[in-house]
């Protein structure tokens, strides 16, 4: 019996298992370390090394040789770490290298270990409670770490464990990032070493001000429910702070106007010791960019940044080797690489990242089409050259002359990982992704007056005009987050979906990357009108270039978080247009949604309460007039279970019929393979037998 496609993308991870991942270069270049699993549906994550000159792999850490018959045991903190960053593997998901190559660190089953690369010894190291974030110090000395609210330090060979700092009060943490940053910063990091390892900035975050949420389990009412401080939107924030502590466990605080920029949004070194840090008002429309004096504590402003909807916060700042800062920032409707403030990127490029920096250029990621990514160098001299080309997704990691490109195009699902030379061929790192069962034929185009980028996919073996097939839009569709991109992998569900009988489309609209300053700022304050209003767009378009091909009068929407805001939204709002909705873990009550994400789009509730009420689902139920599923995992601790149980009784109380599904035990992530399978299963059934597919 064949396997169903959304249970193996369950079990491979959506086809990402056995793809190198976490990929570092050492600084001579000589040496590429990855984690990859042994195969395309094992989770286990092993570390791996690549010799560039005779391009063989050694494998590094196998977790199954290191615990035995042992089951794998994960804290709550690392579980919560790992719901932050959506992992979902096991094994080996993250480590660290020193700058002298010669150490390695990772945490595995909660327990420390070093490996010792010159030799491929592996070693567990003496550790207290559970192990979070091993960093080594760049000078391959010592390794930092955080557990149970302290941070921790120890010697490479395993003398000396003791304690830096910890926390005075059951709510203080020490070393590691708070709920706001991990959540909606893209910064899960919370102490940095100084480049000569003897010191260490490290965050300190105090949770007492949160308010206090339960997260219970309903099928087992035995069990007390999960506390969890969570900050929604007009409710106070954890209290961070930024602290300079000395491998003494001395420690001195970072000054900054905490009262004017409450969020801690990157931190870095240069080269010569000196950290820059980039701090964010509470309503997101100013930034600066601080150098930190670790002597006195006090910082100096080196870049400030407005902006009336918000300052975008992008990759931590970084130094040139003539001590130039290089920053990404928004200048004249374009995403920029500024070296001292001046703009060195041209028109016509949105820069993604910075991915290192050198004496002369910086190498980045930028987009030229939005559905396409591409390296770039980018000379000082404001000159442009292409690393990459060609309509697929693009990255880099660099470490002396080599540098690595993974590559993933829409002619065939795979990726690439390929090791570059100068004068020499590129050989590839071996990719074990599990085969894909079908291969998505997407038409790609630019929809409507807005020009908004839209994949298109029918039934394999569909025959155009010969017959009118219902519609499914799957979208996410808002804001940070791009799902129309030049990958054929990102469209395995989607042609999955097609062939089940619809005619699939997916749309990004106002607000979503890559298209500039003014497109995502289109949906501040707007997200019921605007995001809505780019879907219907993108529908008419599709049915006016495919009109023998669709029937617009059975229309069904789908999606999860963000999507599922927008299905529920869709079914609410227009069914003229929309006949069918099932909405996933939907936000429905956004002053239910945490305060980094929701206040910058929305403000604050406390003084826009009724821009919160323009885009509640919540007042709109009583018009609810179509089929819709409302489906939300119970342990969900990001959008949790109240969005939907709010608004499922907002409809019971207008007498207006609709379907609940309650996922016992599930996360905002639903990585459990018959959860998976079924979950879909029942989506396609409810889709058919409304829209008479």
């Amino acid at each position: 019996m064949s396997v169903s496609y959304p249970r193996l993308a369950a079990r491979t991870l959506r086809f990402t298992l056995g793809i190198p991942r976490n990929i570092t270069v050492s600084p001579d270049g000589r040496t590429v370390r990855f984690i990859r699993t042994p195969d395309g549906v094992t989770r286990t994550g092993q570390l791996w090394e690549h010799d560039v000159a005779s391009g063989t792999e050694t494998i590094l850490v196998d977790p199954l040789v290191l615990l035995g018959e042992a089951v794998e045991q994960l804290s709550a903190e690392e579980r919560s770490r790992r719901e932050r960053s959506r992992e979902s593997a096991a094994g080996v998901v993250g480590y660290d290298v020193d700058e002298t190559g010669r150490w390695a660190c990772f945490t595995l089953s909660g327990k420390l270990w070093a490996v010792h690369l010159g030799g491929r010894v592996v070693h567990a190291l003496p550790s207290v409670g559970a192990v979070i974030d091993p960093r080594l110090d760049p000078t391959g000395r010592f390794i930092a770490y955080a557990s149970g609210g302290a941070l921790r330090i120890i010697d490479v060979g395993g003398r000396d464990e003791r304690v830096l700092v910890e926390p005075e009060s059951p709510t203080e943490v020490w070393g590691q990032a708070e709920f706001i940053a991990a959540e909606e910063m893209e910064r899960h990091r919370g102490f940095w070493w100084a480049p000569d390892g003897q010191s260490l900035l490290v965050e300190r975050y105090d949770d007492a001000p949160v308010q206090t949420w339960h997260i219970a389990d309903p099928e087992h009412p035995d069990l007390e429910p999960v506390a969890q401080r969570y900050p929604a939107a007009g409710t106070p924030n954890a209290l961070v702070t930024l602290w300079h502590v000395g491998l003494d466990g001395t420690r001195r605080q970072v000054d900054w106007d905490r009262a004017a920029y409450e969020y801690l949004g990157r931190v870095t070194w240069n080269q010569h010791g000196a950290p820059v840090i980039q701090v964010l008002s509470r309503d997101q429309k100013s930034a600066q960019t601080l150098s930190v004096d670790i002597a006195t504590g006090q910082t100096t402003v080196l870049r400030e940044n407005r902006d009336a909807a918000w300052v975008e916060l992008s990759s931590a700042p970084r130094f040139a080797t003539d001590g130039s800062l290089i920053t990404v920032e928004d200048v004249d409707g374009w995403r920029r690489v500024l070296r001292d403030g001046v703009a060195i990127s041209p028109d016509g490029w949105q820069i993604r990242d910075i991915v290192d920096v050198f004496e002369d250029s910086v190498i980045a990621t930028a987009s030229h089409e939005p559905t396409a990514v591409q390296v770039v160098r980018l000379g000082f001299d404001g000159t442009l050259g292409e690393v990459t080309e060609g309509a697929a997704l693009h990255g880099a990691v660099i470490g002396g002359p080599t540098t690595v490109i993974v590559r993933s195009g829409l002619e065939a699902v795979g990726t690439s990982v390929m090791v570059h030379q100068e004068d020499s061929a590129p050989t590839p790192i071996r990719v074990l992704a599990e085969p894909a069962p079908h291969e998505p034929v997407v038409h790609l185009i630019a929809a409507g007056e807005r020009g908004l980028r839209t994949a298109v996919l029918f039934p394999n073996g569909h025959q155009r005009g010969s017959q009118r097939l219902p519609v499914l839009m799957d979208p996410y569709g808002g804001p940070h987050a791009q799902r129309v991109l030049a990958s054929a992998r990102a469209f395995l569900e989607a042609q999955w979906l097609a062939d089940q009988g619809f005619c699939v489309i997916v749309s990004d609209g106002r607000g979503t990357p890559g298209r500039g300053h003014a497109w995502e700022r289109e949906v501040l304050h707007g997200f019921s009108t605007v995001t809505l209003d780019d879907q219907v767009d993108a529908l008419a378009a599709v049915a006016a270039a495919y009109p023998d091909d669709i029937d617009t009068d059975r229309v069904g929407i789908t999606g999860w978080s963000y999507g599922g805001y927008l299905s529920a939204l869709a079914v609410l709002r227009r069914p003229d247009v929309f006949h069918a909705a099932v909405a996933g873990a939907p936000v429905t009550e956004w002053r239910l949604y945490d305060t980094c994400y929701t206040e910058r789009y929305l403000g604050d509730p406390n003084t826009q309460p009724e821009v919160y009420d323009d885009n509640s689902l919540l007042p709109l139920a009583a018009g609810l007039e179509r089929p819709l599923m409302l489906i939300h995992g119970l342990a969900d601790d990001n959008v949790v279970a109240a969005h939907t149980l709010r608004l499922s009784s907002a409809l019971l109380a207008a007498g207006r019929p609709h379907t609940v599904l309650p996922l016992s035990g599930v996360t905002h992530m639903t990585p459990q393979e018959a959860v998976a399978e079924n979950l879909k299963l029942l989506q396609v059934e409810f889709l058919r037998e409304h829209l008479g597919a």
